[in-house]
């Protein structure tokens, strides 16, 4: 899976490392929701996700969600609480069922009418799929 994500990036100009595990996202998750609460989701989502794929971080790691919580705009120590918020623990869990209703099996899923692609997928799958459902091609 390394090398196929990796040259995927490659495809794209994106320079990736991809970690030796794939962490526990959890707590990252608990912090995307608090971001989500103060209007800066985005911008730590991009921060998590550099971490993790650019800078090899780890995401479990308290320090790495609090630099990244500052870099979206966030209190840091604010995020690091949120890990363990009883609040946002709950919305982690009901995202995760949620999910598991929708049958995702892997990250990226992605859900384009009726069908399910899972992993990483080059765009023309995607379009593929999408147009197989309907959807029209954009004119150029």
């Amino acid at each position: 899976m390394t090398a196929h994500v990796e040259r995927f990036a490659a495809g794209f100009g994106v320079p990736m490392r991809v970690p030796a595990r794939s962490p526990n996202t959890r707590a990252a998750l608990a912090v995307a929701e608090l971001a989500r609460d103060r209007g800066k989701l985005h911008p730590f989502r991009a921060a998590a996700m550099a971490a993790h794929w650019r800078d090899g971080k780890d995401l479990e790691d308290p320090a790495v969600l609090a630099a990244c919580a500052a870099e979206a705009g966030l209190d840091p120590a604010e995020a690091v609480a949120a890990v363990s918020a009883p609040a946002y623990q709950a919305r982690v869990d009901a995202m995760g069922r949620e999910a598991a209703r929708a049958g995702v099996t892997g990250i990226p899923t992605f859900l384009v009418g009726r069908r399910r692609i899972v992993g990483c997928q080059p765009y023309q799958v995607i379009a593929a799929a999408a147009e197989a459902e309907g959807a029209l091609k954009r004119a150029r």
